[in-house]
């Protein structure tokens, strides 16, 4: 169990937002002619609010990961206006972080879903990551 994460509670949000630009858009993700901001991008936003709201609260040495997203990207949102994520905690679960989602831009929502982080210690889930290398054999494990 992690330890020293009491300021973790339900009703905990993060917020993140940007301005959709070509960089951002589906065509510079590979869908070509589609210049609306990329759902990928959209999911990397959606990470991002979760960062903002639980990294800054975390003792030093642990770190919060994006373990699953469920999202409906429900509108597109078109190159110069600003779409924003946010997240709300709504369980805790030990580790295991859920929140509910919400994106929107200037004229309305444009998705809804879920996300889930767990919180770790960083130090020996980067030692476990560093295992990993090219050419090196796959353990057995499911």
């Amino acid at each position: 169990m992690i330890e020293n994460t009491s300021g973790l509670r339900v009703g905990l949000s993060g917020e993140f937002s940007v301005e959709v630009t070509e960089e951002t858009t589906a065509d510079y993700y590979g869908n070509e002619g589609v210049r609306v901001l990329a759902t990928p991008h959209l999911v990397w936003m959606v990470e991002r609010a979760g960062n903002v709201a639980v990294d800054p609260i975390l003792p030093s040495g642990m770190a919060s990961v994006g373990t699953r997203i469920e999202l409906r990207h429900l509108a597109p949102t078109p190159l110069g206006l600003r779409a924003t994520a946010r997240v709300l905690l709504v369980d805790i679960r030990g580790e295991r972080l859920i929140f509910d989602v919400e994106a929107w831009d200037e004229m309305g929502k444009i998705a809804r879903g879920s996300h889930e982080r767990h919180i770790l210690e960083l130090e020996p889930f980067l030692q476990r990551a560093g295992r990993k290398k090219p050419g090196r054999e796959r353990p057995d494990h499911d």
